[in-house]
Parts: C-alpha cells; sequence; structure tokens
C-alpha cells in the first residue's frame, strides 16, 4: 500500500493534470477563447499549524506577493473557463496561545513577563488553478471561483520568543506541549490544495483588478510523522486576502 505522503502527493499530480490536460482543449464544446494576462499581486496571511498533539494557537500574520498569469480558454454559456497560475513569496507560521486553566497570561518565573513565542517559516509557493467567472468579460465585474493545488518551497525559518526554552513556566500552562519550540522544519517541500473566491474588474486599454480570499490546507507535515516521531501531523492551514493586477499580452 501507498505511504499517507505519497497517496496526497498522487492526489495533487493527477488534480494538477485534471486542470492543465481537458481544461483547455482545442475541441471545446463552447466559444473559444485566447487570451493571456499577466502581472503581480500581494496580500496578507493568516496561519496556523495543525499539531497532533494540540498546540494552542493564535493566527500567525504574514505578508504574501509575487507573480501571476491567468489564461482564458472558453465561454461555456455564461461560464469563463481558465487557467491560472501563480509564483509567490509567503510568511507563514504559528503563535502560540500561552494561558492558564482561567486562560490568563502565563508569567514566566524568570523574566517576569507573559511568555510569547511564534514561528515564521517563508516559502516560494506555486498555486495552479482552475478557474471560472461569471459576470462582465470585456468591461465591468466578474465574480470568480477558482481551486487546484499548491506546492511550496522551505526558504527559511526565524523565531520570535522572550523566554529560554529550558525554562519555561510549564507548571502554569494548559496546554503544556513544547516540542516544536526547539524543532526546526524537517520537511522542505509542502503541498496542499487552495481555493478561493472573489470579484474581477476590468478596465479596457488598463488591465484586471482582482480581489480575493482564499484558504490553504497543507497536505504535508513540516515535521517528520513516523511511530518514532513526537508529532503524528504538523499541517499548515492558512487564509489569505489577496489583491492582483494583471495586464493583457494576448
Amino acid at each position: 500500500m501507498l505511504s499517507k505522503r505519497k497517496s496526497n502527493l498522487l492526489r495533487l499530480a493527477l488534480m494538477t493534470i485534471v486542470i492543465t490536460t481537458p481544461f483547455c482543449v482545442s475541441a471545446q464544446v463552447g466559444e473559444h477563447r485566447d487570451d493571456l494576462s499577466v502581472g503581480v499581486n500581494a496580500g496578507y496571511t493568516l496561519s496556523t499549524v495543525g499539531f497532533t498533539p494540540k498546540v494552542s494557537q493564535y493566527q500567525h500574520g504574514g505578508i504574501t506577493g509575487g507573480f501571476s498569469a491567468k489564461y482564458v480558454c472558453e465561454k461555456y454559456f455564461n461560464s469563463i473557463c481558465s487557467v491560472m497560475a501563480e509564483l509567490n513569496y509567503a510568511s507563514m507560521g504559528w503563535k502560540e496561545r500561552i494561558l492558564d486553566q482561567h486562560d490568563e497570561e502565563v508569567v514566566n518565573p524568570n523574566t517576569g513577563k507573559p511568555e510569547e513565542y511564534s514561528r515564521t517559516i517563508n516559502y516560494i509557493q506555486m498555486p495552479l488553478f482552475a478557474h471560472l467567472a461569471w459576470g462582465k468579460e470585456k468591461r465591468g465585474a466578474q465574480f470568480f471561483f477558482h481551486a487546484g493545488p499548491q506546492f511550496g518551497l522551505y526558504l527559511g525559518e526565524s523565531t520570535k520568543k522572550n523566554f529560554d526554552i529550558d525554562t519555561a513556566n510549564l507548571t502554569d500552562r494548559s496546554n503544556k506541549t513544547i516540542a516544536q519550540d526547539s524543532m526546526s522544519v524537517e520537511r522542505k517541500f509542502d503541498y496542499g490544495i487552495a481555493a478561493g473566491m472573489g470579484m474581477e474588474y476590468t478596465m479596457p486599454g488598463v488591465g484586471h483588478f482582482l480581489l480575493e480570499g482564499r484558504y490553504y490546507y497543507g497536505l504535508g507535515n513540516i515535521y517528520n510523522a513516523t511511530k518514532r516521531d513526537y508529532f503524528a501531523k504538523s499541517n499548515h492551514g492558512s487564509i489569505i486576502i489577496k489583491i492582483s493586477y494583471l495586464f493583457d499580452i494576448k
């Protein structure tokens, strides 16, 4: 039997083939389109890591931005069908919610300050979407939905904390899992599924302006997850708010 990791990668590979191969073929049922636009995007991410055993967290804030391309290939009835891809830099990670049984901040005995810990993990990411839109095609507004696989390559990480791990106040903490605080990322390749929806406004001769909300669910883990390892699961989850500008090439 395939391992869970290989099975997830196989599903993503099949999803990529489904999106890129039959989605925009020459023998189409609807009205053929051949429009290419490229541009840039920028946004803000709110992310967590799904640890098992559980680690209590707040949302970790970070930036994302990069390059976008969209190829419109068909209009089928009222649906405008496209393939969209991005190449982005993104800061993800987690911020720990260090509280006691009464939901009050845990004070470190050595510093006399509430304990704080966060980890930032930076990636180069490439999402690939099947993009469906409804509305004005050449001028005006469209509503769109898109979904597809996303792949990420680890660039580096940084930690922000105000206490030494060896002197953490575990006595008062309601969540005592701290193994992650001293562990570097072990798996450098991230993969998962992303989906989003939003609005696009087209101005002839100027370009396309897109505003969207997106969610990413990681299928891979940042730490090894065998029976000998501490964490059984450690996958990314992110909410992204993003704006994009595209201009027509073709």
